[in-house]
C-alpha cells in the first residue's frame, strides 16, 4: 500500500503529549534529550510537566512538535515499518518532514525552529495580529472577504485547510471585522489561540531575518520526496538554494493543504499517516472530500493499529 507520512504544525501540541509512547520507546525521550542539549534546556520537561500556556509560546512550540514528529517517525522507524512513498507537513511540520527526509539534521533543525519561533514572535508585537478559522465558506469567499474587511491593513488566507475551513491572518482588528463578516455570511469563525499571524504578509520582515540562520545550514536531498506548503510540489532534489527559498516564503504565503493532500492522491498515495501528538490533520483529510484514510501514531495502541494497517 502506497501511504504518506503527514507531519502537524502548531495547535497540536498539549502537555503531556507522547508520554505513553515514551514509556514504551526509549527512543522517545532520547530524541527529546538531544533537543534539550541543543536548546540548553529541558524540553521534555517543560512538554511533560509545562502548562498549556507554556508550551504554546511559538519559540518554544516549535522545537517541541518537532522532536514529537521526529521521535514518532524514530519509533516507526525502529518498527520496521516499510517507508513511506510521500512526506508533507503542515507549516512548522515542513521542517518535520526535512529532517525526517535527512535534508536537515535534526539538532541543528531544532536551533533552527526555535530561532524561527523568536524572529516570528518579535515580528508582531503581543495583541497586534490575530489568526482565525472560517468554516462552513468556499476558498473564494474567504479571499474576497479578507479583501473587503482589510481597510488598508494586512488581512490575508494563511491555511487553506480544507475545501470549506480557511484560515485567516492579518492585523488583530481587522481579524476581528472579518469574523463579524463570516458570521453574517452564517460561517463559523473560531479565533485561535496562537501567538502570532503566521503566513501573511506581517512576517516578511522576520523572514528577512531569517534567511542568515538558514543559509548558515548544510541541506541535503531529500531521500523521500517532501511537499512544499507553498505550492504543493516536491521539494528539490539537488542543492538546498531551492529549499531555503521555499522555506523563507513559507513565513508569509498560505499553506495550501488542501492543493497538497489533492497532490498525494494525485500521486496513487491511498492512506496517511499522523506523525504527531494528536488528530488535527485526520480531521483535515476527512473534510477534503475524498478517500484518504488517515490514522494517528501517539500511543503504543495507535502505532500497532498503524503498523497492520500499512503491512495489510
Amino acid at each position: 500500500m502506497s501511504y504518506a507520512l503527514l507531519f502537524p504544525g502548531q495547535g497540536s501540541q498539549k502537555p503531556g503529549m507522547l508520554d505513553s509512547l515514551a514509556q514504551e520507546f526509549p527512543i522517545v525521550r532520547e530524541t527529546f534529550a538531544a533537543a534539550s542539549e541543543r536548546l540548553d534546556y529541558d524540553l521534555w520537561h517543560l512538554v511533560a510537566n509545562g502548562s498549556a500556556q507554556e508550551l504554546k509560546r511559538t519559540s518554544v512550540t516549535q522545537p517541541a512538535m518537532l522532536s514529537a514528529g521526529v521521535a514518532i517517525w524514530r519509533v516507526w522507524r525502529e518498527q520496521g515499518a516499510p517507508p513511506p512513498a510521500w512526506l508533507a507537513g503542515h507549516s512548522l511540520g515542513e521542517y518535520t518532514a526535512l529532517v525526517c527526509a535527512e535534508v536537515l539534521e535534526f539538532e541543528a533543525a531544532v536551533e533552527l525552529v526555535a530561532m524561527r519561533g523568536r524572529l516570528m514572535q518579535e515580528a508582531v508585537p503581543s495583541g497586534e495580529g490575530a489568526m482565525l478559522a472560517i468554516i462552513g465558506l468556499p476558498a473564494a469567499e474567504v479571499e474576497e472577504l479578507c479583501r473587503r474587511e482589510a481597510e488598508g491593513t494586512v488581512l490575508e488566507p494563511a491555511n487553506f485547510n480544507a475545501p470549506d475551513q480557511v484560515v485567516i491572518a492579518g492585523a488583530a482588528a481587522a481579524v476581528r471585522r472579518a469574523a463579524k463578516a463570516a458570521v453574517a455570511a452564517r460561517a463559523r469563525a473560531v479565533p485561535l489561540a496562537l501567538s502570532v499571524p503566521a503566513h501573511c504578509s506581517l512576517l516578511r520582515p522576520a523572514a528577512a531575518r531569517f534567511r542568515e540562520h538558514l543559509e548558515r545550514l548544510p541541506f541535503g536531498a531529500p531521500r523521500i520526496p517532501v511537499l512544499r506548503n507553498i505550492d504543493a510540489c516536491p521539494h528539490a532534489t539537488a542543492g538546498g538554494a531551492a529549499i531555503r527559498e521555499a522555506l523563507l516564503r513559507q513565513f508569509y504565503s498560505p499553506v495550501r493543504w488542501v492543493q497538497s493532500l489533492r497532490a498525494l492522491l494525485e500521486q496513487g498515495v491511498q492512506s496517511a499517516l499522523e506523525c504527531g501528538p494528536g488528530r488535527v490533520l485526520e480531521g483535515l483529510c476527512r473534510r477534503l472530500g475524498k478517500p484518504l484514510p488517515t490514522w494517528p501514531m501517539d500511543s503504543p495502541g495507535a502505532l500497532r493499529r498503524a503498523l497492520e494497517r500499512t503491512a495489510a
